[in-house]
């Protein structure tokens, strides 16, 4: 069971929800050292991530993104605030002009 689940509905589509999870994944990949990976899919995408003490993935739909991360012994104690921090990127990303011009979501 992981550490971290954060899903987000959204209206970008398959392209525009690749686009979301491809900045997200570029961003925390230069801001926390992260060995990141994209797959394209038909239906679903899905980016890996990891470093020392976590590693995760995030699903990509056209009406979803589903992130979920495993946390080490010494971030497990913090995963609280690795998940607000994770998801107020998330968020914002989303909700840029390019992420889907203010539509709302979940």
């Amino acid at each position: 069971m992981p550490d971290i689940h954060i899903e987000r509905n959204h209206a970008l589509g398959i392209a525009g929800a690749r686009e979301v999870a491809r900045q997200w994944i570029q961003q925390v990949g230069q801001d926390y050292g992260l060995e990141c990976t994209y797959t394209e899919g038909e239906t679903c995408d899905v980016a890996q991530f990891s470093r020392a003490g976590i590693d995760g993935t995030v699903e990509v739909t056209a009406d979803t993104l589903t992130l979920e991360a495993t946390l080490g012994f010494l971030f497990s104690s913090f995963s609280d605030q690795i998940e607000q921090k994770i998801a107020r990127k998330l968020d914002a990303l989303l909700e840029s002009p390019s992420g889907g011009g203010g539509t709302r979501f979940a």
